[in-house]
This record gives C-alpha cells, structure tokens and sequence, in this order.
C-alpha cells in the first residue's frame, strides 16, 4: 500500500498483513517548505502573504493550526507521521523517532533518491527494473524560488521537529548504507579479512556502481520512451490521460510518449510516465476488482436508465412535433377552404371590356 495518507499503525494493520515491509521517503524540510508554498497557496496560512519570506518574518501572524490544511505549513513530516506538529517537547520528539524507527524496515531520504532506491531493491530483493523509474510530479523552474541562507535558517527554527527528524534519518540513511553493503563487499570479496573502515569505503563505492547502473538504465528507457526525451510543461502533454493534477501556483510537468511503441515497451513505458493519482486508480482496479466490476455495472444500469428515459422523452418530442405538424395542416386546409370561394368567384368574373 503506497499512497497520501496520515500514517496510523493500529488502523494500517487493519488491512494490511502482520509481516508486512514498512517504509518511507523523508525530504529535506527546506526545500519542502518552498514547494509547499508554491503547490499549497491558498491554504489560510499563505494565503495572505506574495512570497514566503514574508510569511516567515511573523509567521504565527498568519498560522492558525486549527484551520484545514494549514499543517502544510509546519512540520509536515511529523503531522505525516502521526505526531503532534505543533508541539516543542523534546522528549515527544525523542519518542516520535524512537516509534519511527520500531515501525519502519526502512527511512529513505528523497535528495538521495536513486541511493534509496538501491537500498529499497536489496532490502525487497529486487531487480534494477523493479526500481527504476522516470521523475514524476515535478514542477517547472519558472514556479521555483531560489532561497538565501537567511531564509534557510528561519525554515529550519519554524520547522524545527521536521528538521531534527530528518538530521536523525539522514545519519541512520548513510549508516546502513556503510554497514549493510559494506559486510556484503566484504563476504563477497575479501571474506572478512578487511577492518571496518575498509569495509565502510567498499559499501560507497559499490552503491556509486549501482547507482551509475540505475541511471545508465534510467536514460535508456528515456531515449526508448519519451518523444521529447524528457518532462514537458502540462500545457504541451498531448494525452490528457497521463497529464498530472494542477494545484495551487506550481506547473507540474508531465511526459509524451513515443508514437511508434508497442506492445511490452509502450505497456512499460506508460506505467513509467503515470502520474500518481491515475496510477493510484489502477492500482484500486487490481486490488478491488470486484468493486470495479459492480461499479461497471452500476455505471451500465445507470446509462441504460439515461438512455431509456432519453429515448422516451425523443419519443414524446416526436409526438408532440407530429401532433403540432396535424394542427398546422389543418390549418392551412381551412384557410385555403376559406379561401377557396373567393379565388373561385374570381375566375367566374365575366371578363372585362
């Protein structure tokens, strides 16, 4: 299961299996806050101020955490997660992280992407394919804004348990991948006849190979897939069923594909240029089919009854147009009876002189 939601374990485990692989994708907060800006602009909390310097400057002039979607606007990854976002304890941050890690198989970071991807594919026991992917869900560099280190720094302090989760995250990212590639290198390669540090420099370089390896595949199917041979802006995506929600000031890119796939490839490719929500879609169809099909059938019924009532009410405009076409008939029969005897008198006119 991998969509938007609030995470809550007791209601997660409600549908999902006990040996279930929890993971998740943290991103840095600065650069969230920018984008959440740009993507959530009429949330309250931005919606009076033009830039987010000035929503920073006094941002509890503008925050209200009792409005809706106003926790887009602070500590995002904690409210993600399930936490108080509003809260400045310590401690419940400790714990916060302490249930994060007791939960999670796994924390990915999102500035590191293809490195957790690798991580993700050993971790699941995968293949290159089974992880490699196009960039979705972007936007365009003209809905962009280039921060100052001030500015920085004040989204840290106003995200500051957002910030302090994602140092934790990071570190404990970067160790795994030190110490679970690095044993792995040393069995495959030098039997564990090499010291720690030796064994932390092969897990770098073997997840540099690796990631060179998803990349070099990443473009190949980009040059096979992509008429353009990357993202384009939403006004220039030709098929609107692969052209991704707009929200709020951001353009979200999209792809074409190809014209002359087929088969397999254009199958492949298609998946790889889906955006979320009609992915998401599918995903529903092959999870619940039955419900699908019963909608299908609703959907039938409903269009059938639409048709039936179209067709009589067809039937009755005919009806009414015959019946008024009778009456107009009639009425131009006795108009011309009517004025039948004149034209008759007419002509028996004797002729004149």
């Amino acid at each position: 299961m991998c969509n938007h939601m609030r995470f809550h374990i007791s209601e997660v485990r409600k549908v999902m299996p006990e040996d279930s692989f929890y993971f998740s994708i943290l991103r840095n907060p600065v650069t969230m806050m920018e984008s959440s800006f740009s993507y959530y602009k009429y949330i309250p909390a931005f919606s009076k101020v033009s830039t987010l310097d000035q929503f920073l400057q006094d941002p509890w002039s503008h925050y209200n955490a009792s409005l809706p979607n106003n926790h887009y606007a602070k500590n995002l990854l904690m409210f993600d997660f399930g936490f108080n976002n509003n809260g400045k304890d310590e401690r419940h941050l400790n714990l916060s992280i302490a249930m994060i890690a007791k939960t999670f198989n796994l924390i990915l970071i999102s500035e590191y992407f293809d490195e957790s991807m690798i991580l993700l594919k050993n971790a699941l026991c995968w293949s290159l394919d089974d992880v490699v992917s196009f960039k979705l869900n972007s936007r365009n560099n003209k809905t962009k804004q280039q921060l100052s280190l001030e500015t920085m720094e004040k989204i840290k302090e106003w995200n500051s348990l957002d910030w302090k989760l994602y140092l934790h995250f990071n570190r404990t990212f970067w160790r795994r991948i030190d110490e679970s590639m690095g044993r792995e290198k040393m069995q495959d390669e030098v039997k564990k006849l090499r010291d720690r540090r030796i064994d932390e420099s092969m897990g770098r370089e073997k997840m540099q190979d690796e990631v060179k390896k998803l990349r070099d595949r990443r473009n190949q199917l980009m040059k096979i897939c992509l008429q353009e041979g990357g993202a384009v802006d939403p006004s220039q995506v030709k098929d609107t069923s692969f052209k991704p929600f707009q929200y709020g000031a951001a353009e979200i890119q999209g792809y074409n594909l190809n014209p002359h796939l087929i088969d397999q490839t254009k199958t492949r490719c298609q998946r790889l240029i889906t955006p979320e929500l009609q992915y998401t879609a599918l995903l529903y169809d092959k999870q619940f089919p039955d419900m699908v099909l019963k909608a299908v059938q609703n959907k039938t019924k409903q269009t059938h009854s639409q048709t039936w009532k179209a067709s009589k009410a067809k039937m009755r405009q005919r009806r009414n147009l015959n019946h008024q076409g009778a009456e107009n008939q009639n009425l131009r029969h006795n108009v011309y009876r009517k004025r039948g005897p004149k034209r008759t008198a007419q002509n028996n006119l004797p002729n004149m002189p």
